[in-house]
């Protein structure tokens, strides 16, 4: 029986509480979970790709159904690289929901071996988006409410200043 693998992709800039909860909710449903970050050559993000690998990692240092990689190229490619016949996706809203279904048919197009299997954000992680943390984050601001305990920012944006 082929091993059920799922890419969970995004940027991750940086990796929030939401995205760590529909990992952990999709580790059920998979024998691995790869946590693929898309490497997009028109965004500058906030956290290089290699510091969003290390925050990432250490949040599932414990958990060996838990990949992270960084990738280039279409997401439906990489599935198919990695043998994955599964994209995950989290959905926080309405408008999250047809942009992802339009991808999703999109990506079927493409690579119909490929399924995307969509799980709902709980309540009271809907407004936590990437974005929000970010700017919190541009401005000195805490964002450990936001993000899991053990991804340690401050350690990594320390690491980033004595160089």
């Amino acid at each position: 029986m082929a091993k059920k693998i799922a890419v969970f992709p995004g940027s991750f800039d940086p990796f929030t509480l939401g995205h760590h909860s529909v990992v952990t909710r999709a580790l059920p449903l998979f024998d691995e979970v790869v946590v693929g970050i898309g490497r997009n050559t028109l965004k500058n993000g906030f956290f290089s790709i290699d510091e969003r690998v290390e925050l990432i990692e250490s949040v599932y240092r414990n958990e060996p159904k838990v990949r992270v990689e960084a990738y280039d190229g279409l997401t439906v490619d990489y599935c198919q690289r990695i043998g994955a016949a599964f994209m995950l996706r989290g959905i926080r809203t309405v408008s999250d929901f047809e942009y992802e279904c339009a991808i999703s048919q999109m990506n079927q197009l493409m690579r119909p071996g490929v399924e995307t299997v969509f799980l709902l954000t709980t309540p009271e992680l809907t407004p936590v988006n990437s974005t929000i943390v970010r700017d919190i984050l541009s401005y000195g601001g805490d964002v450990s409410q936001f993000v899991p305990p053990a991804m340690n920012i401050t350690e990594v944006l320390n690491k980033r200043n004595l160089k």
